[in-house]
């Protein structure tokens, strides 16, 4: 069993000089009723906290480290910008490199713009849409979480669902009342919802694969639901793929279920591990956006030489090498192990991975929507994955979050993992 002592003095340290000691709510661990724990470093598929811990990592800064932490191609390309400067509040080519690269693995995307966070990459998609359409309402899904932008922070996943807030408090109801939340995965809802105000809707935005209610893929029918009627009112289809954009394939998952959003949001992946984020689209829509158009839109640090370095390094990694069937492989034998494990002992699991992306959940029938994901067992995740995290296996701290490998995850961390999660259950580390 790890000993944390220096992460826990670490996080008292913390509480009095930040909200809940943390900068992100679900790190402070309150879903599982734990401590944080504090990392110094990190290299290839594990993690190294500050009493000496090593973990293997299965969450890879949420997405970015599909070719493990501390690549040494992405670590030089960041020391050699860092070189000739950190930010320059002006255009480098470095800009164009990763755009150039987005757009020819994207199929949607003929334009982009570079942005600083997921967050600020839908609230401009929204905006945008809103500009270009002239409407003002919008539809999104429950448990999909687009970031803490005012008029998306409405019966959302992640965070909000991991500390059971049902909206956030400082939302205004003027603000709110254009938001329309619809069940995910729901095609006849959906399309009630849709016919009540299709005249003034604006845009729908909608994970394709959800990784904010755990890991729950859109269905195909779903997908090309909103596609259609979007697309007959004149209203524009976003597609968060912050998370999903380059994790689950090249093209993300509008390539896997071959449907054309008209905007999309990027991130995570596109930094190689730094702060960034992007939206882009088709053509017409995106020159609407100053100063070429009307609506405005502008970021001090938005395309940062250092975040484009490490994102244009990491896509070319991708790009020659693409690991995404190996990725999904890793994950689907992983999966198999568990679930093994645990149907074995009595206990209620399921799974599903796409591209090295995946999820469980203690329950017998996976999961459609984030109803579905709240009636999980939580007694069962919460004691299983304390028990993972002391025996060295770093899952994530939420059951609303989904799961990543990396390509550095190989047969010795497999099956580490898996003698872990046998350890645990036969010896009765998790409440059964």
């Amino acid at each position: 069993m790890n000993k944390i002592d220096k992460s826990i003095a670490l996080f008292n340290e913390a509480k009095a000089l930040m909200p809940g000691g943390v900068n992100s709510p679900v790190r402070a661990f309150k879903n599982i009723h734990g401590d944080p724990i504090f990392f110094e470093k990190a290299q290839g598929a594990y993690l190294f906290d500050a009493d000496g811990n090593k973990y293997i990592d299965y969450i890879g800064s949420w997405g970015p480290m599909i070719m493990g932490h501390s690549h040494p191609e992405i670590v030089n390309a960041i020391k050699n910008q860092a070189e000739l400067g950190t930010s320059y509040g002006a255009p480098t080519s470095l800009e164009s490199d990763v755009a150039s690269l987005i757009i020819e693995n994207v199929p949607s995307i003929e334009k982009i713009r570079m942005v600083n966070s997921g967050t600020e990459a839908t609230m401009s998609a929204i905006r945008l849409a809103r500009g270009f359409t002239n409407r003002n309402k919008i539809i999104k899904f429950d448990g999909c979480y687009h970031g803490h932008v005012d008029s998306l922070l409405i019966k959302a996943g992640s965070g909000v669902s991991t500390f059971g807030l049902p909206d956030s408090p400082g939302i205004p109801e003027d603000l709110a009342k254009h938001t329309i939340t619809c069940p995910y995965n729901d095609i006849e809802a959906f399309i009630q919802i849709f016919n009540s105000v299709k005249d003034d809707l604006a845009t729908v935005i909608v994970e394709p694969i959800a990784g904010n209610m755990g890991f729950v893929p859109g269905t195909l029918e779903f997908l090309q639901t909103i596609r259609a009627y979007t697309e007959s009112n004149d209203s524009l289809l976003i597609f968060d793929e912050v998370m999903s954009g380059f994790r689950v394939s090249l093209g993300g998952a509008q390539e896997i279920y071959n449907i054309k959003p008209d905007l999309t949001a990027l991130g995570k992946v596109i930094g190689g591990g730094l702060p960034v984020g992007a939206f882009g689209g088709k053509k017409e829509i995106m020159n609407y956006l100053a100063p070429e158009g009307p609506v405005y839109q502008a970021g001090t640090l938005s395309g940062n030489p250092l975040a484009m370095a490490a994102g244009a390094t990491l896509l070319n990694l991708l790009i020659a090498q693409n690991p995404y069937k190996e990725l999904e492989e890793k994950a689907k034998v992983i999966l198999n192990g568990m679930k093994e494990i645990m149907i074995s002992s009595g206990i209620p699991f399921s799974t599903n991975q796409i591209g090295g992306m995946f999820g469980f959940f203690f329950s017998e029938e996976l999961p459609k929507n984030i109803d579905d994901v709240s009636r999980t067992n939580d007694e069962l995740f919460s004691s299983f994955i304390n028990a993972c995290i002391q025996n060295g296996i770093y899952f994530a701290p939420s059951k609303y979050e989904a799961g990543f490998i990396s390509a550095t995850h190989g047969d010795m961390e497999i099956d580490k993992t898996l003698e872990v999660v046998n350890k645990i259950v036969k010896t009765g580390e998790i409440n059964k």
